[in-house]
């Protein structure tokens, strides 16, 4: 009998150094999910945190009877309620791997459904879209993430279209494991809609502008219906001035009159009024440069702008001068004048020009801006004359000859842009279309009309990979086509043409005194496809091949070119570094672009 107690002893000393045995989780896997929801199990084990330590043979068995629970409730978001778990421990007592396997069974689905807007809302053709369109539907599986995101999306639009008193009248989802079944009873209240009340602008610490201007981008009435939207496009517009750092718009619902008409109130920070820019630069063509600008974002309480800016390179020289009004009568635009002077004296060009603009811009919905223009041009060029009146081109000898013309023109442009993300679209499409004319003895030396169009295409491929496709075509109508000036030609080549080719490089050409130049064409026609493909959020690499000419008459004789690109997400837009090489006798054997900035 003595014995007994010594025997309780040893036998409880065995059984708690085995539970307290310390053991390496090597490693957990999950078999029988998709990639989302296995993803949504890894991070609700607390198994996943032991891996690689070692733990108590207590804190194990613990980990492993939560696994089956953590799992189940893991699944739960998808409309999987009744899994089959199966948790298997494998390998050796000090060095375990586990492996959760798991069917998922059948999902739950919607049975009934009831989503209703009660109150002024009902009768809120919008509101009803929404509520139509809601998801799951009934018969689909009832997706936690999906019945969130429309439940809260219909909160908001309420808010966004001034139903601020809104709330829920019921809000009950009832799931039944045994039918698989889930019944959503969701309804809102949705109380009077609201209006809009006066808006006022405070310009801190101090005005840079009269509160006039400001008042005349405010295009609705005040009583008329409130609405989001109406607040976004005024901040867009506020945007667009570039007068203000910070820009915020507030509807002080709790300020509402007994009309239920909501005051608005703007708060807008002045930005820093001068913007002095400077840089330098090179390229094969232009040799190097420097640039020199500045910019008045206020030259005085009405809202003027100012800019002065020089690019002044070896052989490419210009001087800009522009001056900005706010325009409000039409869309919100500008009315702009400016004055340039460029001297270009390159491989590919001889001119020098003064041209004087006036236009006015103006954005006609989100994605349409539109600018008509004026233009009066002078232009100094070299250009092709037969020597002693031979009329063989192919023959005569070509002399050096300098002309001079002044066009005046009308200019229309339409710039279309609807695009996920202006600095690093992933889809979507952009362009644009120009017009312009002019009459032979009312200004213009010569009769001409001429149409460009340019456009690009944008499609993501996955998450790391993007499409490009460009082109691009123009056409001048005309019987003087010597009488044009070279800035009134079509060019190819270049970063934002043909790669492989040197800027202006593709067109035809003439042998003079001074060497080879280019003297523009009629007509334009380029394509290019390029692919990227992104290692990290920020850093890629991209192929392309582009193709296209300049030419005269009515068949283009195509020059290719093919490179590859390093890519960088920039924070102003995607830096790229080409390298190309023309396939048809181009002058140089390859070329290197470099540049910087927003797609549009």
């Amino acid at each position: 009998m003595p014995r007994l107690p010594v025997l309780f002893a040893a036998a409880a000393l065995l059984f708690t150094s085995a539970a307290v045995q310390a053991a390496r989780v090597e490693r957990v896997e999950i078999i029988g999910l998709d990639e989302e929801m296995t993803e949504n199990v890894r991070v609700s084990l607390a198994l996943y945190d032991a891996i690689g330590n070692e733990v108590s043979g207590r804190r194990l068995a613990y980990l492993l009877r939560e696994a089956e629970r953590q799992t189940r409730e893991a699944l739960e978001p998808f409309g999987y309620y009744s899994p089959t778990i199966d948790i298997e421990r494998n390998g050796e007592s000090t060095a375990v791997a586990v492996r959760v396997v798991v069917d998922p069974g059948q999902p739950v689905r919607v049975r009934n459904r009831d989503i209703a807007i009660i109150g002024a809302g009902a009768q809120d053709r919008y509101l009803a879209r929404d509520v139509a369109n809601f998801v799951p539907g009934e018969g689909a599986v009832f997706s936690h993430a999906d019945y969130d995101a429309s439940r809260n999306g219909l909160s908001r639009r309420l808010a966004e279209r001034g139903y601020f008193d809104a709330e829920f009248a019921s809000r009950r989802v009832e799931v039944t494991r045994a039918d698989y079944a889930a019944d959503i009873d969701l309804v809102w209240t949705s109380g009077e809609r609201y209006n809009m009340g006066p808006t006022t602008f405070e310009q801190t610490p101090e005005p840079v502008v009269n509160d006039s201007l400001l008042e005349r981008m405010v295009y609705w009435q005040e009583g008329s219906y409130y609405h989001q939207g109406r607040l976004d496009r005024l901040r867009t517009s506020l945007a667009r001035l570039d007068y203000f750092a910070n820009i915020d718009i507030q509807p002080q619902v709790d300020q509402a009159n007994a009309e239920r008409e909501v005051p608005v109130q703007v708060t807008l920070t002045p930005a820093k009024r001068s913007i002095y820019t400077s840089g330098v630069s090179y390229g094969t063509d232009s040799g190097a440069g420097i640039r020199l600008g500045v910019e008045r974002r206020y030259v005085n309480m009405r809202g003027h702008k100012a800019l002065a800016q020089v690019d002044y390179a070896q052989r490419r020289k210009t001087a800009t001068l522009q001056y900005r009004v706010p325009a409000f009568a039409w869309r919100d635009g500008w009315y702009t004048a400016s004055l340039q002077f460029a001297d270009e004296q390159t491989d590919y060009v001889d001119s020098r020009r003064a041209e004087l603009v006036g236009s006015r811009n103006g954005q006609y919905n989100e994605f349409l801006n539109l600018v008509a223009s004026v233009h009066v041009l002078r232009e100094r060029w070299l250009f092709r004359e037969i020597a002693n009146g031979d009329s063989d081109p192919d023959t005569a000898p070509v002399l050096q000859r300098y002309r001079f013309a002044t066009f005046a023109y009308p200019s229309l442009r339409a710039e279309y842009v609807d695009v996920d993300d202006r600095l690093f679209p992933r889809a979507g499409i952009g362009g644009s279309l120009m017009l312009r004319g002019g009459v032979e003895g009312v200004g213009s030396e010569a009769s001409f009309a001429q149409l460009h169009a340019r456009a690009s295409w944008f499609r993501g491929i996955g998450e790391a990979n993007r499409l490009i496709v460009r082109g691009e075509i123009g056409h001048t109508f005309t019987e003087a086509l010597v009488d044009m000036p070279p800035s009134l030609r079509f060019y190819a080549g270049g970063d934002r043409s043909i790669r492989g080719y040197q800027f202006r490089e593709v067109s035809p050409r003439i042998d003079t005194e001074a060497g080879r130049y280019s003297v523009g064409a009629q007509n334009l026609v380029t394509a290019s496809v390029e692919f990227e493909r992104y290692f990290t959020p920020t850093i890629g690499a991209a192929v392309f091949v582009d193709s296209g000419d300049a030419f005269d008459g009515s068949s283009p004789n195509w020059r290719t070119g093919v490179g590859i690109g390093a890519r960088y997400r920039s924070p102003v837009g995607p830096l790229r570094l080409d390298i190309a090489r023309g396939l048809d006798n181009p002058d140089s054997s390859f070329t290197i672009g470099l540049s910087i900035g927003a797609e549009f």
